[in-house]
């Protein structure tokens, strides 16, 4: 017996008149802007979000702050224009506190950048023996909490501290009061910012070493050259880049420099530690001078701004 298998024809869609095909059509696109997708602007819109509404939002009411003569407690806003700021370039106090943040800026900055540096060379050999300890020791202190670190350092520096046992430990007679003496408390606070955050800069520069070309450095041992001319001629300028990221990275980190200095020395003794942000904060905190530190403020942040855009520029004129 035969079983005759009938093959079931294939379905044909009929042709459109004209013997064409029409074709298919395609899912409408979302929404666009101008003739741009939406859906990109949908993944930034939180982020969008976040910068407009809370920083550049109150950036604006700062600035309108700026404009008052308020204590920021009742509704006797009085409208004074550019008064505060006029009050800020004769302020003798305001001054002291630039110049207080340049010098900090100077001293912990460069200092940050050799020590960092030396370490990350130093420990860049594979032939050093507990290299991951070394790094640990170097970066334990950039995670401390500054309110942990300015009050061990407050003990440690004080006339009885242990700063002080030690050196009269090594014959040094030292009984001085490193944060309280106005002549050094400013480098004292220096120091504790170096010992903090070195360990920073030995991180970048470390990562930075790690992806240089190795055979650069082998031809140039190779050819004669000693170790510092390395380090010079090769090393340095191929680290263009991290050296200008830490210098902006710390005359900004100098700017906003707050928690340490309230927390050690409050701005004394006689002023000789004022910062800019422990003024604005003794402006609209004890004094009650809302406008006034409101214009400190975005004297700061121009401040802030005009560094970043010095320093910007003198790196893109360095590698043109």
């Amino acid at each position: 017996m035969t079983t005759t298998v009938t093959e079931r024809p294939h379905r044909v869609d009929p042709a459109p008149p004209g013997g064409s095909r029409a074709p298919r059509r395609r899912r409408p696109a979302l929404r666009t802007i101008g003739q741009r997708p939406l859906t990109p602007w949908l993944y930034i819109l939180p982020a969008l979000l976040l910068v407009v509404g809370i920083i550049y939002v109150g950036i604006g009411y700062t600035g309108w702050v700026s404009t008052l003569d308020w204590n920021g407690i009742d509704d006797s806003q009085k409208p004074i224009g550019f008064g505060n700021y006029i009050a800020i370039a004769q302020d003798p106090v305001f001054w002291t506190a630039v110049g207080h943040v340049a010098v900090f800026g100077v001293i912990t900055v460069v200092i940050q950048m050799v020590l960092g540096l030396v370490m990350a060379v130093l420990l860049a050999s594979d032939s050093v023996r507990g290299r991951a300890i070394y790094k640990i020791v170097m970066f334990l202190p950039v995670v401390l909490a500054p309110a942990a670190v300015a009050t061990a350092f407050r003990e440690i520096m004080s006339p009885d501290g242990a700063l002080n046992q030690l050196l009269r430990s090594v014959g040094i007679d030292a009984h001085t009061a490193w944060l309280a003496d106005p002549n050094i408390a400013l480098y004292s606070i220096a120091a504790i910012n170096i010992w903090q955050w070195t360990g920073f800069s030995f991180l970048l520069y470390q990562a930075a070493i790690s992806q240089l070309d190795q055979s650069l450095f082998e031809a140039a041992a190779i050819d004669g050259a000693g170790g510092l001319q390395i380090v010079r001629r090769i090393l340095l300028p191929q680290l263009k880049g991290t050296h200008a990221t830490l210098a902006l990275t710390g005359c900004i980190g100098a700017l906003k420099t707050f928690d340490l200095v309230y927390l050690t020395t409050g701005g004394g003794p006689g002023r000789s530690t004022e910062f800019l942000t422990t003024y604005i904060y003794k402006q609209v905190v004890e004094q009650y001078h809302a406008g006034y530190s409101a214009a400190l403020s975005i004297v700061l942040l121009v401040i802030a701004l005009i560094f970043t855009s010095i320093q910007i520029r003198a790196y893109r004129f360095g590698e043109d």
